[in-house]
């Protein structure tokens, strides 16, 4: 409203005609303080109060008491006071009233206050001083000026009740009617009585002070009384005369009229050039031009103003964000659709709206996935919500595929158990056969195998199948060989599929025959597998080789050889193994010559071997064996310098003394045996070496020398030998023959605590440590291991530290596992073993931050020839994450990318969280948002990665400018999800951004304010 102040409307000037007054009570005047009296006066008239009220507070201080000269110097030293805006001014006229209370200038001095106050527009203080006036004593025009300024003042400071009954009575007074007319009229639009605004604004519609405010006023009448074509008509004309200030507000009452008339096209660009109150919009008018467009089929712009709507709940936004969905299901945006369409489900404004809302929010979970819920569940409500829907057949036939689209067999089995119809106990076997392969995938094999059992009573030939194949793969991964071949057995027999996995049935039935030591049978059945031409290569060196084990078992050498050559001459995996067993069947055939040469491409041909000490050790022998003692001494020599963690370098040690021996050097000889023996302390080897340097001594005579250097070892009781030997012989002999552990734990105890430095001592603490192992008395055979590998490397080590640290490692004890797993890897003749400690010093390094050296092992696993896909993945992984760590986000990519196209399960989830992580930090925001849809589509299981995309989602849809989609994100991250804290802040931390930047253009918008954390502690202190 523009007020308007009135130029005919002056203070009443206050002119005195000062003249000689004789008083009854006063015999004398005094001629000098009257003449300053009027000096003062006529400061005062001349507006110079500053000097007028010196010379007044004079003349109060010396003019006779009780005078009138005197009041009246008190009266207008108290005017001048309020005319310079002095602090004190009102005390000092109360002041006046208080000693002067019958003074005629009492009310005079009210009005005055009260008119300079209202002329320099302080109304709050004018009303203070107008409502002291004593209005019976005022003349008829002083009583008109006094209601027209109260009731102005009463307007100004929003009494709007008050300030109209003041203008009433004024608005046919010739002076001051046009004005209460004006100002009757506008309280009551503002009191919304449309009805008396009208009539009394008309009849003043023509003034030209007042002309623009009432059209624009009568115009937004007519717009609430819903005269929208008038409003049309008459804005149209109207808002081509205003001032670019008012043509929002006009431009805002045409739109809505065209809004409201349905003529949409119209509507629009009225409605875009409103432009809100102090610059802003409120999201009613950000979902009356959404609407708008949306009539027009316009979904992009329709949707750039719907989004806008966001921290309410009310009728417009349960409708906004309803047709938010319709736009982003005509533009394939289901995702975004989704959100809108949960949103409007959750509003009780209108039920209609709310029901087909949730109908729309069930389908689009279960076409794009819902990372809120599992869609099974939001299909399940929708059934809970509206039982009586028309739709209700449709979406209880979702749920079930819900369960096996989101790969949730465990809830589709419960759900088809719970629902025992036919049709659903139809399913339960080949549901139960994927909730097997699940398990199985897992590593969770005995969880697997009842399942696999449930899935053979199908009655489709191809699910029953899949399940024997499987239960089979089961029972031998559990080591339970016997029965996996019985089962493989009566598959093959039965077949009638023809199935990829099956293929590889007599692939596995020659592993259960070669496990079981049946070769014969295990030569059968590789040789048939390798008849197949469509077997990969790895697979296929792999069977090939098996089949040369197999020949080589039964001494069938020279079809052993033909098996690792065909191997060899492909440059197949483990070609090195094939080389070294292809020497080691020319030593059985007695062809050393040509065992010599094989054995020699072992040690030559190979950059990388595990064999190539093994290779070296069997030269040496094959060497010694045809009497090149030289050429023996060279091998030897060589697995010395080049091998220095060797198993063999006890043996090693040992059949270079027996060559000296043999060259009768009997000092380098028993060179040799001395250093076994302190090196190698209570292994075979060591006694072997005592037992010939014995002979030595014998030899030379000197026996004295001997009893000398056998006492200093500590493994060496000549006493108890025979009491020592015969001990540990029954406790050997049961550890090899019984089945009963206890019995074999009893004698081995009893042994290691008769002669804890006994000859056997590193047997017998080897044999109680795996005995306790096999029966999962993990605990107690830490003590035997650890004693078995204080000593230096031997025959036993290997075993030991692997078992001792997959025991570390399943309580999660990295800190003890590492050094174990690094010695293995170093001392490890086993490529198996070799791989274990490198995969687990990778994870191990991993989860105690050493990020550079589970890179570097992860690096070292991948240069490998042949890998499981599981240890493939669990590098790549090991150096995406370790990559993210040290923010290397390109190679990050690389790897997550890799490990995205082969990855399942939650590893797939994680992939795909970085790789829409690594789009956002692009700006690709689109692409980002994809990926993400993809994972909540596919892999919303895995809670964690799914509700963390979800994040990124919102930071997309606000790079994207989508502030609805965006808000509804976090704020539903937050909402649901309290178990992931860190995720919670991340979002926490986006949403206060955003409501910051939208609070600046959306009045509807409530920027979020933190909570200051130290005057809550003070509080909870305080309490």
């Amino acid at each position: 409203m523009r007020f308007v102040f009135f130029k005919k409307l002056f203070f009443t000037c206050f002119i005195f005609l000062i003249t000689f007054v004789g008083f009854s009570q006063q015999t004398i005047v005094d001629a000098n303080i009257l003449t300053k009296y009027n000096e003062a006066t006529r400061l005062f008239n001349n507006k110079a109060y500053a000097a007028a009220q010196k010379k007044f507070i004079a003349i109060n201080k010396n003019a006779a008491l009780n005078s009138n000269l005197k009041s009246d110097a008190a009266y207008y030293d108290a005017i001048c006071a309020v005319r310079l805006n002095q602090p004190k001014a009102d005390k000092k006229i109360l002041t006046f009233i208080e000693e002067n209370p019958n003074s005629s200038k009492k009310n005079k001095a009210f009005f005055n206050v009260a008119n300079y106050y209202f002329a320099n527009k302080k109304a709050a203080y004018a009303l203070k001083w107008f409502l002291k006036i004593n209005v019976d004593i005022l003349s008829k025009e002083d009583r008109k000026e006094l209601n027209f300024k109260m009731g102005y003042a009463y307007l100004v400071t929003n009494n709007l009740i008050l300030a109209k009954e003041q203008f009433l009575p004024l608005i046919n007074d010739p002076k001051y009617g046009n004005d209460s007319r004006y100002y009757y009229g506008y309280i009551a639009y503002k009191l919304e009585d449309y009805g008396i605004a009208e009539s009394t604004l008309k009849k003043i519609a023509d003034n030209d002070t007042y002309r623009i405010e009432i059209s624009y006023y009568l115009l937004d009448i007519s717009f609430q009384a819903g005269k929208f074509e008038r409003c049309v008509l008459v804005g149209e004309e109207l808002i081509k005369t205003v001032k670019r200030k008012e043509k929002s507000e006009i431009s805002k009452i045409i739109g809505e009229s065209y809004f409201n008339l349905k003529k949409y096209s119209e509507a629009i660009p009225y409605l875009k050039a409103y432009k809100g109150k102090k610059g802003k919009w409120i999201n009613t008018d950000f979902y009356q031009l959404g609407f708008a467009y949306y009539k027009q089929n316009d979904f992009e712009n329709a949707i750039s103003n719907f989004n806008k709507i966001i921290d309410e709940k009310n009728y417009v936004s349960q409708n906004a964000y309803y047709h938010l969905g319709e736009c982003y299901l005509n533009l394939d945006k289901k995702t975004e659709a989704l959100n809108a369409f949960k949103t409007a489900s959750e509003m009780d404004f209108n039920k209609k709206i709310k029901q087909d809302a949730a109908l729309n929010y069930a389908k689009l979970s279960y076409e794009a996935g819902n990372p809120f819920k599992s869609v099974a569940e939001v299909l399940q409500d929708y059934l809970k919500a509206y039982p009586k829907s028309k739709e209700y057949k449709e979406i209880n036939d979702l749920v079930i595929s819900s369960f096996l689209h989101q790969q949730d067999y465990k809830g589709a089995l419960e759900f088809l158990n719970q629902k025992k119809s036919k049709s659903n106990l139809e399913l339960i076997p080949e549901i139960s056969l994927y909730r097997g392969i699940q398990l199985f995938n897992e590593g969770k094999l005995k969880e697997s195998l009842p399942f696999f059992i449930e899935s053979k009573k199908a009655k489709e030939i191809s699910v029953k199948e899949k399940a024997q194949y499987w239960e089979a793969e089961t029972l031998y991964r559990l080591n339970n060989y016997t029965e996996a071949l019985t089962k493989f057995t009566t598959l093959k027999k039965g077949l009638t599929s023809k199935n990829e996995e099956f293929t590889l049935i007599d692939y596995n039935l020659g592993y259960c025959n070669f496990k079981l030591k049946d070769y014969n049978n295990a030569v059968t059945s590789f040789y048939n597998f390798l008849k197949n031409s469509s077997i990969d290569t790895e697979t296929k060196d792999d069977a090939q080789i098996r089949l040369g084990d197999s020949y080589f078992a039964i001494r069938n050498y020279s079809d052993a050889i033909k098996s690792y050559t065909k191997v060899v001459e492909n440059s197949g995996s483990n070609s090195d193994y094939a080389q070294y067993q292809i020497g080691m069947s020319y030593g059985f055939t007695e062809n050393n010559n040509a065992k010599i040469k094989a054995l020699t491409n072992v040690v030559n041909g190979y950059n990388v071997s595990t064999l190539k000490d093994d290779a070296l050790f069997q030269l040496a022998n094959t060497y010694t064996l045809i009497k090149d003692n030289e050429k023996a001494h060279l091998a030897y020599n060589r697995i010395i310098e080049k091998h220095p963690n060797s198993i063999f370098l006890p043996k090693v040690l040992v059949r270079k003394g027996l060559l000296f021996y043999n060259d009768n050097k009997n000092l380098d000889a028993l060179e040799k045996f001395k250093e076994t023996a302190s090196r190698f302390p209570n292994s075979p080897d060591a006694f072997e070496a005592v037992a010939n340097a014995r002979n030595i001594y014998i030899d030379e005579g000197n026996l004295d020398d001997y009893v000398n250097w056998i006492s200093t070892l500590k493994f060496i009781n000549i006493t108890n030998a025979e009491l020592d030997n015969t001990t540990f012989a029954v406790a050997e002999k049961k550890y090899f023959d019984s089945k009963n552990g206890n019995e074999i734990i009893d004698l081995l105890t009893k042994y290691t605590r008769s002669f804890p430095t006994g000859i056997h001592k590193l047997k017998a603490n080897y044999y109680l440590a795996d005995i306790l192992f096999k029966v999962k008395q993990f605990e107690q055979s830490i003590a035997y291991y650890e004693v078995v590998l204080e000593e230096e490397q031997n025959e036993f080590s290997e075993d030991s530290l692997s078992k001792l640290s997959q025991i570390y490692l399943e309580k999660n004890q990295f800190n003890n596992a590492l050094p174990l797993l690094d010695r293995l890897e170093q001392e490890a003749y086993a490529n198996e073993n070799i791989l274990f400690a490198q995969s687990n010093l990778m994870k191990g390094y991993y989860e105690t931050e050493a990020f550079d050296l589970a890179l570097e092992y992860a690096k070292k696993i991948l240069l490998r020839d042949k890998l499981e896909t599981k240890l493939e993945n669990d590098a790549k992984i090991i150096i995406a994450r370790t990559s993210v760590k040290n923010e290397d986000f390109y190679t990050a990519e690389e790897y997550y990318t890799e490990i995205e196209r082969n990855a399942t399960g939650k590893l797939k989830a994680e992939a795909l969280y970085y790789n829409a992580f690594f789009k956002n930090q692009q700006k690709e925001f689109t692409e980002s948002n994809k990926i993400v849809q993809n994972l909540i589509a596919n892999y919303s299981s895995y809670k964690y990665w799914a509700v963390k995309s979800y994040v990124i989602m919102g930071k997309n849809y606000y790079g994207l400018r989508d502030v609805y989609q965006a808000t509804f994100v976090l704020e539903n991250i937050i909402k649901n999800f309290k178990q992931f804290k860190d995720i919670i802040e991340e979002a926490e931390k986006e949403l206060k951004i955003i409501k910051e930047n939208e609070a600046k253009t959306n009045n509807s918008v409530t920027p979020i304010i933190e909570e200051d954390t130290n005057k809550k502690d003070a509080k909870k202190n305080k309490n």
